[in-house]
Formats: structure tokens, C-alpha cells, sequence
């Protein structure tokens, strides 16, 4: 009998001198869950990282509402019944806030992200660089591992058992680069961005690359629209249209045998990928009006990005592995300045700077589509909801055709 994790992504010593320290990026990619025995506190706890990189939850009634509530057996978080990994085992689940440690006495952020840059350009390159070697490095020998705790799985697991999503751009090309026998996956619609950008970006490499494509059909797009929506609780069309190709390549990985699956998630965030970093002055989509300021707000996006994520990827038999999450490569980027995130119109200028010599010249430059929309998976969702009478002029139209779906299914 397997014995469920009460941590997750980080060993528990760690996770305490964390505690002890306020220290926001103490090592590795995340952890979630609880610790038995917290320092300079009087009961367990709850813990979430500074970048909510594994998720966690709670019954909404076991939470006090603030710090006077008295705490009480039934109301303290911490209770076995009351929390878990996995939402579907509480009547009312709600997550951990990222950052926040839940106990009887109610919920405290104790880490937030460190603001100590901008840096001079060449220390920040250099550092951005050092942490890339690094953390590839560590995935070409253990296929991402951290410390024995499998990135959440509880033990050690070989490099050979490990996929890659891989779509052809910049991030996901540094991934596959570091571990070139893992096979490449892709998932979308035939002509799609994505898998024309993957086949070239595989035909690019020095050696035979070994790229799976997914081909999403509307039975298929369906079928993991009702499998996403159950496994994250979200129905909306961005998320849905976001996390279903992943659930797609991970389900795809998975049925071939892979346990694990390598992503690229946070680059994006991290290191100004967005469009709206560019110009954040004259960008209604940001409050900033400078390229860091922007660059923050695009990273605090990340808890709510990665629980759907990684939600969806378990829920499809996989385990995710980000490298590019990794706190020594967080920790570099967030020090970055301005001018190495996103400058002349060019963007990620760190990033893909470090990835030179690593992937095909035309990867590291190669502009990335979103993956809703480079995978058509947007624009079929869009069009299954017209064709069963949900046009465009309703108000969500696509929305309401994912409650539909999901509530008959």
C-alpha cells in the first residue's frame, strides 16, 4: 500500500528553515502540504510556496475567518479530513493562498516575492545563464528529481521515464534540449501553429529527434473539455482552452508509458514573454508603466496558472516537471532589469540569450503563439459553441456552451 505524501516537492527540513528564515525561493520548484512540526509555532501547519507551484487545498469550513475565531477540532485546516491535494477529496475545496501558511488560527502570508533588482545588465545575464546550466544539467541526470522527492511523487525516479511538451518555441526547446532521447510531444489541430513549429523545430536539430503528435478532433476536444473542467473545477473558455492540450499531451505521454512530463511553464512570466510587457505604459492590460513593474504582474499570475496546469496534468497520469520554475532560475529573472526582459520588440532577451548554442538558432528566435490559439484549440471550442446555437452576439457565448457541455456530461 502506497502512503499518501503529507509534503509535496521539497524535503521537510527545507521547508522549515524556510519557515524559520521568511526565505521566499529556499531551493528547488515548490512544495505544498503539511508540517507536523513547525518552528516557533504551537501546532502543525499548512504551507504553500511563494509561487503556489503545487497545489493544496482546504474545506472552505474548516478555515477561520480571521485571526479571533477560536480554534476548534472541527475548524483547524490542518485536521487529515480537512485538507488535501487533491480538491475532489473536500466537500468544499479552496486553495492555499500562494505564500500562505494555514493553521487553527487562521491564514498567514508569510513568503512574498523578493524585489532586491534590477541588477547590472551582465551580472543579471551571467547569473540567468549559470542558473540555465544548473538546472538543465540537473534535469539531464535525474529527469528532474528534486532532492528524492520526485517532484512530488515521493521517491526517486530514472531520467528515462520522462516526456517532453514541446510545441518548438524557446522555452519548451531548452527543455527538450537537455534531455534529446526524451520523446517530444505536441497536440492540436491539423495545420495548426503549434505542430508546424514542432515538426520544424525537430527538423532543425542536429540528431533524430522522436516528436509524437497529437491531433485533436472535436470528439477528442469534448471528451478532455469534460476531464479538465472535473479535474480543476474551472469551466471557463480561456482556462479550458489552455489546459486541454496539455491534458491531451499528458494523456498522450502517459498511455506510452511516461510517468513524468517536462514542460516550460514560467518562462512566459518570468522573463517578459508577454506582449503586454513591451509597452506596459500605453497597455490597458497592465497597471505598471515599466517593463519590470509589468513583468511582476505577469508572474503574479503564476498560482492560478500552475494549479490549473498541474491539475490537469495529473488528471491525465502524469507528473509535471518545470525546470524553468526552479528557485535558482526564479530568483535570477526576478533581478533581471528592464532592458534584458523586453526591449526594441524583442522579448524574453535573457532567456533567449542563455538558450544560444543549446537549441537551432531558428528555435531560440522563433516568436511563440499562446497555446489556445496556437493549437486552434480556441477557435474549435468557438465553433463547436455556433454550431449548437451559441453565436457570437450572446454575451460568453463560448461560456455558456462550456456549462452546457460539462453539465450534460
Amino acid at each position: 500500500m502506497t502512503r499518501t505524501p503529507t509534503l509535496r516537492g521539497a524535503p521537510a527540513d527545507r521547508v522549515r528553515e524556510a519557515l524559520r528564515t521568511r526565505d521566499p525561493l529556499p531551493g528547488g520548484r515548490g512544495f505544498a502540504g503539511r508540517i507536523a512540526d513547525p518552528p516557533g509555532r504551537s501546532g502543525p501547519v499548512l504551507v504553500r510556496d511563494v509561487l503556489g507551484r503545487e497545489p493544496i487545498f482546504v474545506d472552505r469550513g474548516a478555515t477561520p475567518e480571521t485571526d479571533r475565531d477560536p480554534p476548534t477540532s472541527d475548524r483547524d485546516p490542518t485536521a487529515p479530513t480537512n485538507w488535501s491535494f487533491d480538491r475532489h477529496d473536500l466537500d468544499d475545496p479552496v486553495s492555499v493562498p500562494a505564500g500562505g501558511v494555514a493553521s487553527a488560527e487562521g491564514t498567514e502570508r508569510v513568503w512574498t516575492l523578493p524585489d532586491d533588482g534590477p541588477v547590472d545588465p551582465d551580472a543579471g545575464q551571467a547569473t540567468v545563464d549559470a542558473a540555465l546550466d544548473d538546472v538543465l544539467a540537473d534535469l539531464a541526470r535525474d529527469g528532474g528529481s528534486d532532492d528524492g522527492a520526485g517532484g512530488g511523487s515521493g521517491g526517486e525516479s530514472e531520467a528515462g521515464n520522462l516526456a517532453v511538451a514541446f510545441s518548438g518555441g524557446v522555452d519548451s526547446g531548452v527543455v527538450a534540449a537537455a534531455v534529446p532521447n526524451a520523446p517530444r510531444y505536441v497536440a492540436g489541430f491539423e495545420g495548426c501553429h503549434d505542430i508546424a513549429a514542432a515538426r520544424e523545430a525537430a527538423a532543425a536539430a542536429d540528431r533524430a529527434v522522436d516528436l509524437r503528435v497529437v491531433e485533436i478532433t472535436h470528439e477528442e476536444l469534448i471528451r478532455a473539455v469534460r476531464a479538465v473542467a472535473h479535474a480543476t473545477g474551472r469551466r471557463n473558455p480561456m482556462d479550458v482552452a489552455i489546459a486541454v492540450p496539455l491534458y491531451l499531451v499528458a494523456e498522450a505521454a502517459a498511455e506510452d508509458g511516461f510517468d513524468r512530463l517536462a514542460v516550460g511553464q514560467g518562462a512566459d512570466e518570468l522573463f517578459g514573454g508577454y506582449s503586454k510587457v513591451v509597452d506596459p505604459a500605453d497597455d490597458h492590460r497592465v497597471d505598471a508603466d515599466t517593463v519590470r513593474g509589468a513583468r511582476t504582474e505577469t508572474v503574479r499570475t503564476l498560482p492560478d496558472q500552475l494549479e490549473r496546469d498541474v491539475l490537469a496534468i495529473r488528471a491525465a497520469g502524469t507528473e509535471p516537471v518545470a525546470p524553468l520554475l526552479d528557485d535558482r532560475i526564479v530568483d535570477a529573472a526576478l533581478a533581471l532589469p528592464g532592458a534584458l526582459l523586453s526591449a526594441g520588440g524583442e522579448r524574453k532577451i535573457a532567456l533567449r540569450r542563455a538558450a544560444a548554442g543549446r537549441v537551432p538558432e531558428s528555435v531560440r528566435v522563433a516568436d511563440k503563439k499562446a497555446v489556445q490559439y496556437g493549437t486552434y484549440a480556441s477557435r474549435e471550442l468557438d465553433r463547436l459553441a455556433r454550431q449548437a446555437g451559441f453565436k457570437r452576439r450572446m454575451d460568453d457565448h463560448v461560456g455558456r456552451y462550456l456549462d452546457e457541455l460539462v453539465s450534460d456530461g
